[in-house]
């Protein structure tokens, strides 16, 4: 591998003589600056960091909106952004460089590489290195138990993969079709660490961020200056959060900037050919996603080659240029890169607060601005539509495509009447407005504006689709494409007596989470889980048929985003308290959850299973202010009636707190810890 000194890339081209003769981008650093002002100022980002890169030579760079709460640390270009799902490139590029060393063969299977890989199906014998990186692996998604927490680098979820996958079934043949998968990531992670001998923070150090002078890019291993990260925030919580450490690196640990992500993009557009050879950054750029399950081509967002969310974005097909772009989306931080390796040029953007789709719209205005500014354009394109629907009677056969469809995030009701109108409810939030949309005369349905067009799809393996294209225009921002089977048609079943008063007995439940870490994030952001059985399709709860009186299981097959992270739930009793397993996570009923009783001193300890301690406040000790006295390896979360945190100590910093009423008190740490509360 190259020396630093031969690929760093120059990050200060704007005052660069020769490129101040070729152009300087004036304009676009102008539209870009106000552009970044509208996401933090309209659309939710709390701060936002954008740079373009054009030839090797950073052009426009800035940063808009507010750090820390005090207003003592301005942002910088080297303030640092995890850069969420962003991360899986470099994973990507080190598969891609041991190719180029012959060390992996991205169609040989992985248990040729890590032996112990195994699974309860037998099918996980066929996976390659190319499954793992196009997303078409059949692993069910994302065991993220531990992952994301405040301050801690525990690698816990990236240690015990192997022995998570290891109890797991497969949701589909290796290679069948592509849907977005986590897993997959951290399993080439760990390729990397087993053909490299080395760690994989050590690996992308040495093989790419040293090389190309990204001296802003880390990992929770770095244990990274917190002081230097950008200012996090929750809608819900008043006061700014520690930093997020994403321990799953290789899917989406890694920490970085603007500038040294554009640095990066110099391996897709030639800039860096010592990093990567020619022949692997073009077998990353090909459609890779092109199966018989994907849906047929449209202006999308998402069309997979190794590693890259697309290789043909939408808007830049409209201008006959290949785009490249993956973006990455944790809880609080989020990103977007852009790549136009024919035009050698690209665009980042990070934020804390907003969303990737946010970002990679700004990356996209921007690009497109520098592209008119230098020429390569002339003007840009109108925004497109599908066209308002055109009336026509609608065939009697498509009411047949009425009932609830499931996707990863729940159910939705279609119910479409013989008028041709089609109305989409959620089964989950049935008080939200549904939406309408009317049949046209070339047999799809359509929304008023024109923006959204509908079809129902049958495909070879039986199964029926809601496909959904749609233009999203977001004002100041431009406008994305979407193209995907949004959901799959679910069919009703009759469950034997004994397995349905088993559900009906948990019908409205609240399920409390017991075993993620004290640092954990998800105790501020998830309220208990509420267990609702399908009261339109029998024999369901969310997308997962039940099985049995203590199983259920989720069998939807959709290629892209809306069939990932699939998980089944199992019921498990132990000394009379009910259990919910649930993707690698261990709820209990809300009946084993008791009021505490507050006395002048109270004393709660963490059990030998070192599961979490709940217990909800009664009427006669909400508003008590308490004092809590722990270890430093603990923490405790208090929760209004609604289920929204309003106080977690890992972040709270005062020892004493007011109960609400109707509210619930957790308790986490190590097992034996003990929790010293008193009234005050």
């Amino acid at each position: 591998m190259p020396s630093a000194a031969q690929l760093t890339v120059p990050t200060a081209a704007i005052d660069s003589p020769s490129n101040k003769a070729m152009i300087n981008y004036e304009i676009t650093q102008k539209v870009a600056k106000v552009k970044a002002d509208l996401l933090t100022n309209t659309y939710g980002t709390n701060s936002v960091q954008y740079a373009i890169i054009d030839h090797g030579n950073i052009v426009v760079s800035g940063q808009s909106g507010k750090n820390d709460v005090k207003g003592q640390k301005p942002l910088t270009k080297d303030t640092m952004y995890g850069i969420g799902s962003t991360s899986k490139m470099f994973t990507t590029v080190a598969v891609m460089q041991l190719v180029d060393q012959e060390k992996i063969d991205l169609d040989t299977p992985i248990v040729q590489y890590i032996p112990e890989f195994t699974m309860k199906d037998e099918r996980y014998k066929q996976i390659t290195p190319r499954m793992l990186l196009n997303h078409s692996s059949g692993l069910n998604g994302s065991s993220a138990t531990d992952a994301d927490l405040f301050e801690d680098n525990d690698t816990y979820a990236h240690d015990t993969l192997l022995e998570q996958l290891a109890g797991q079934t497969l949701k589909a043949d290796p290679g069948a079709y592509s849907v977005y998968c986590n897993d997959g990531f951290t399993l080439a992670e760990i390729l990397v660490e087993r053909v490299s001998g080395m760690d994989f923070t050590s690996y992308i150090h040495r093989y790419m961020t040293e090389p190309l002078g990204m001296a802003n890019t880390k990992t929770p291993l770095d244990s990274p200056d917190s002081a230097k990260m950008a200012g996090l925030y929750y809608p819900t919580y008043i006061g700014q959060l520690p930093n997020q450490t994403v321990n799953l690196i290789g899917a989406g640990g890694i920490y970085s900037t603007a500038e040294d992500l554009a640095a990066f993009s110099g391996i897709f557009t030639g800039e860096a050919k010592e990093v990567l050879s020619g022949k692997s950054v073009a077998a990353m750029a090909q459609d890779e996603y092109k199966t018989p399950l994907w849906p047929d081509d449209a202006d999308s967002s998402f069309e997979y080659g190794l590693g890259w969310d697309s290789v043909n974005l939408y808007p830049f097909s409209e201008y006959g240029m290949k785009a490249l772009t993956k973006g990455g989306d944790t809880l609080f931080y989020h990103a977007s890169l852009v790549v136009l390796p024919e035009q050698d040029m690209a665009a980042a953007v990070v934020t804390s607060g907003g969303s990737s789709m946010y970002d990679q719209l700004l990356a996209n205005e921007i690009l497109l601005q520098a592209l008119k500014e230098k020429g390569t354009i002339a003007e840009f394109k109108h925004e497109k539509s599908y066209g308002a629907p055109v009336k026509n009677d609608m065939p009697e056969s498509m009411l047949k495509y009425s009932g609830i469809y499931g996707s990863y995030i729940g159910t939705s009701n279609i119910d479409i009447n013989e008028g041709g109108v089609m109305f989409i409810t959620s089964e989950q939030s049935p008080v939200n407005p549904f939406q309408i949309y009317e049949y046209s005369a070339d047999g799809t349905f359509r929304s008023t504006d024109g923006n959204t067009m509908i079809n129902f799809v049958t495909k070879e393996n039986g199964r029926t689709y809601l496909w959904i294209r749609q233009y999203v225009s977001v004002p100041g921002l431009g406008q994305t494409a979407q193209s995907e089977y949004n959901a799959e048609k679910l069919l009703p079943q009759d469950l034997p007596t004994k397995t349905k008063k088993a559900w009906k007995q948990r019908d409205g439940k609240k399920y409390y989470l017991l075993n993620e870490k004290y640092t954990s994030l998800i105790y501020l952001v998830l309220p208990p889980i509420q267990l609702n059985v399908s009261k339109q399709l029998p024999g369901y709860v969310l997308d997962k048929r039940i099985t049995g009186p203590n199983t259920a299981v989720s069998e939807l097959q959709i290629p892209g985003m809306n069939g990932r992270d699939l998980s089944g739930l199992t019921f498990f009793t132990q000394d009379g308290v009910e259990y919910l397993e649930l993707g690698g996570r261990i709820l209990v009923n809300e009946d084993a959850v008791k009021p505490i009783s507050f006395a002048k001193k109270s004393i709660v300890t963490i059990p030998s299973s070192g599961y979490a301690q709940w217990y909800t406040i009664s009427d006669k000790d909400g508003g008590k202010t308490v004092k809590v006295n722990m270890s430093t390896n603990a923490s405790f979360a208090v929760y209004d009636a609604k289920g929204t945190c309003i106080y977690f100590s890992v972040i709270g910093g005062k020892d004493q707190v007011v109960l609400p009423w109707g509210g619930s008190i957790v308790f986490a740490g190590d097992a034996g810890t003990k929790f010293e509360i008193s009234e005050q």
